[in-house]
């Protein structure tokens, strides 16, 4: 009976999914194989085709084969099935194959369904703002899909879809907040999952030779963020510490950890200062905090030359209470190991600056003098602070300090340490950042990786480890005013750092702090941060019970409140002329025959081909009548005279007494 066959998909429903899921895909585009790629996109390009042109589905035998072939380049790509990237991938694949399988309603609420589960999987890669609306707007689209698959016209409006679609996700809001706000948290951060980073991009290394810092400072990303529990000190007094170099071949200088018995002595003056660190994953173990760390962060350890090492390499964004003293003295009964290291120069390198600390020395020198003699060299003779400095060959120091005299922080750093180790003084590079930005819309500091930084320490007897920065001594700005102020127009910073326009700064500062509320409000909102939320509206005592209770609480008010709204509209869809003529031929029908009293479970289609079944003369009426009340009850732009014509039809149809 054609009335009540199964209608076909539409082209139009199929086009439309096929972007919304491609919408999908698209963030993945750069994360998987090229082939993979290159597979997906043909297998929608094919299945737009069929669409258009009506063609057949490809065979089960040949999809099987695609199957199985789509997991060996799986394994072969990653070596697993399992695992992130791998699973990702296979889901990927194997959601391309479905769409040769699309051929009823069942297949596309399938393909709905997993294009649910592939929007997940972008957060396993990305939690920004900006993925989150994107991933929004693409499951508005895909929830448009879900609707426009329920009309029985072959033809729906994308309008009506879309407005159905919006209404759906905007009554499911509230009861999405409930969950998260009440929702018992566990440690950790909302998506598990290791983030895959670039290192020379994210952060610093374990390593620097000329170039490498400067390199970095054309980065506009976010290192971490700081939230001062007073006013925020100076910026000449902010190093933030990182990676220590003790090791020098001459060209590159390399991190390690000083051999000897742990820290030697640290005197502090006064009280800490107290401050909370966001650090973005930067998939190293250093953590950063200001000279020098007053305490030590759960999971983390502190090493003898003041490096705060965590337990793992940070692979998410990672929240940390920190206290520090930035008046101290440390080292003063330094390891002799370390001392002897923290002199050694490799032989054969940078004859004229050996030549120039060995005047130093055998003038007699102190080693406060010898020092000073070096800052006052970079102060007094024509150096440059510069993000583009010329390229140093094999005695790359000689060449700097008596050749180019161009150079950015490392280069500074670096010269000044193999100085002091060739003037027989022990001296090491550190690594980290200096400064940051006070953002006023959040009352927090930016550390940027622009503000990427290495200076020296120098050890003198009686007065231990002393922090020496060469590149005040030759940009004075650069420490006081940050990078933007030290580096000329012309030079390549990353626009977000240059500070010169008012509205770009203030625009900068608008959706930083919006990321930061990002952060620290949903991607941050762990246990402790949930406890002090109850905490401050008035649950002194919220633990895990607790919110169970709460949230079951609050889920049944937000259920009946939707129930409520739902109620109404039913209340008021009761009194629809479409509805009293429907309910006319229930009643019509059940009379006729008390079999066919209308079940609650029952649609218009299995309703009336029940009823046809019993009256087979009616068949044609019945038909008429089912495809006037699908289309004017679930069409996308109902006749204003359906009503009417169904009821006339209703009281037309003649259902002798003897139908069974």
């Amino acid at each position: 009976m054609r009335g009540f066959e199964p209608r076909p998909l539409g082209t139009g429903r199929v086009l439309a999914l096929l972007g919304a899921i491609a919408a999908l895909l698209l963030p993945h585009a750069t994360r998987i194989p090229l082939w993979i790629s290159t597979a997906t996109g043909v297998a929608f390009a094919v299945r737009a085709l069929f669409a258009w042109r009506g063609y057949g589905m490809p065979p089960q035998w040949i999809l099987a084969a695609l199957a199985v072939a789509s997991a060996g380049g799986i394994w072969f790509s990653y070596g697993a099935l399992f695992g992130r990237d791998a699973a990702v991938a296979l889901l990927i694949l194997m959601l391309s194959l479905k769409l040769m399988e699309l051929r009823s309603t069942r297949d596309a609420l399938v393909l709905i369904v997993l294009g649910y589960f592939l929007a997940i999987t972008d957060f396993l890669y990305s939690q920004t703002i900006a993925t989150a609306l994107y991933l929004v707007t693409c499951v508005w689209c895909i929830t448009a899909c879900l609707v426009a698959f329920q009309y029985r016209s072959q033809q729906p409006r994308a309008v009506p879809a879309l407005r159905a679609s919006a209404v759906m996700l905007a009554q499911a809001a509230p009861l999405m907040l409930v969950l998260f706000v009440l929702f018992p948290r566990v440690q950790g951060p909302l998506w598990g999952l290791p983030q895959a980073t670039s290192s020379g991009v994210t952060g610093l290394s374990d390593s620097m030779s000329p170039g490498s810092l400067s390199n970095l400072s054309l980065s506009d990303g976010v290192a971490f963020r700081v939230d001062f529990a007073a006013p925020v000190p100076a910026l000449g007094r902010l190093y933030w510490r990182g990676p220590v170099m003790w090791d020098f071949d001459g060209r590159t200088w390399r991190a390690g950890e000083s051999p000897g018995a742990g820290i030697s002595g640290i005197d502090t003056i006064g009280e800490p200062i107290r401050y909370t660190v966001t650090l973005e994953a930067h998939e190293m173990r250093w953590l950063f905090a200001l000279d020098v760390p007053a305490q030590i962060v759960e999971g983390s350890r502190l090493t003898g030359d003041l490096q705060l090492i965590a337990g793992r390499p940070v692979r998410n964004r990672l929240r940390y209470d920190m206290s520090s003293h930035l008046d101290y003295r440390f080292g003063l009964a330094e390891d002799a190991v370390n001392l002897q290291r923290a002199r050694r120069l490799p032989r054969g390198f940078n004859p004229r600056s050996v030549a120039l600390a060995d005047q130093w020395r055998s003038a007699g020198a102190s080693p406060r003098a010898i020092v000073q003699q070096a800052l006052s060299m970079f102060r007094q003779q024509p150096f440059f602070y510069t993000l583009v400095p010329p390229e140093l060959g094999r005695d790359s120091v000689d060449e700097f300090l008596f050749d180019t005299r161009r150079g950015f922080c490392e280069h500074f750093a670096s010269s000044f340490v193999v100085l002091m180790r060739a003037a027989g003084l022990p001296a090491r590079v550190v690594t980290g950042y200096q400064g940051g930005v006070l953002n006023p819309l959040g009352d927090y500091l930016m550390v940027r990786q622009s503000e990427a930084h290495a200076w020296a320490e120098v050890w003198i007897e009686n007065e231990g480890w002393i922090r020496v920065d060469p590149t005040a001594a030759v940009s004075p700005q650069r420490i006081e005013a940050g990078i933007a102020a030290a580096i000329p127009d012309g030079e390549p910073l990353p626009l977000l750092v240059r500070t010169g326009n008012p509205w770009l700064r203030q625009m900068r500062f608008g959706i930083d702090a919006m990321a930061n509320g990002w952060n620290q409000w949903v991607l941050g909102y762990s246990p402790d941060r949930q406890m002090r939320l109850f905490q401050r509206v008035g649950f002194s005592d919220a633990n895990w019970h607790n919110l169970v209770i709460a949230l079951m609480v609050a889920t049944g008010v937000v259920l009946g409140a939707l129930s409520l709204v739902v109620m109404r509209r039913l209340r008021r869809s009761a009194t629809d002329p479409l509805v009293g003529a429907w309910n006319a031929l229930s009643r019509k029908l059940a009379t006729a025959s008390p079999k066919l009293a209308r079940q609650a479970h029952e649609g218009p289609e299995t309703y009336l081909m029940r009823a046809a079944a019993a009256f087979p003369q009616t068949r044609e009426a019945l038909q008429r009548i089912c495809r006037l009340y699908a289309d004017a009850r679930y069409g996308p732009a109902p006749s204003p005279t359906s009503a009417k014509d169904l009821a006339r039809l209703v009281r037309a149809l003649h259902l002798e007494a003897g139908g069974h």
